[in-house]
């Protein structure tokens, strides 16, 4: 039996091209959205999308769902932690499903850090916006918390799915 080494797939340079526009992608819509939804008058910030998806503005200190909002420091440090492991591990990572989806994580977090660095009421301490408001639920979210969420999940599914390649 021989096994093919393994080789990091972000190395390949479609690989790097692809992860490249998921990540900058992701964080230019988060931004250009959170930007949209900014600019509407706060008093009629809640537009009905459907009868379960509303535009409601939120400006949240805290984690998803408002999680640890009295420690607006801590969260931002955890989200560097975040973003420096998701971007380790998918430059590192041989599968490709994993890179991408990791490259999602890392855009996510991104775009949750600008907002955290550069929103009021100042650096580390920032209110992510979150706009995104379904039906019978009671936390908001923005395109980075969808990205977080289903490109993590996302990874782990391709990493149960991987199995090793052996020729015989």
């Amino acid at each position: 039996m021989v096994i093919i080494p393994a080789q990091a797939a972000v190395r390949r340079p479609g690989m790097r091209w692809a992860m490249c526009v998921i990540g900058t992608g992701i964080l230019a819509a988060d931004q250009v959205t959170k930007n949209l939804v900014l600019t509407l008058d706060p008093a009629s910030a809640r537009v009905p999308a459907s009868g379960w998806l509303t535009v409601h503005l939120i400006r949240n200190t805290g984690a998803s769902g408002g999680i640890g909002a009295a420690y607006p420091l801590v969260i931002t440090l955890v989200g560097v932690v975040i973003a420096a492991i998701a971007g380790t591990v998918a430059l590192r990572t041989q599968g490709r499903a994993v890179g991408l989806c990791l490259a999602a994580v890392l855009a996510g977090a991104a775009g949750n850090l600008t907002d955290r660095i550069f929103r009021s009421p100042g650096l580390g301490r920032g209110a992510v916006v979150d706009w995104i408001h379904l039906a019978g639920s009671r936390a908001s979210f923005n395109l980075a918390d969808l990205a977080i969420q289903l490109g993590a999940v996302g990874a782990v599914i391709a990493l149960l799915a991987t199995r090793p390649v052996a020729l015989a």
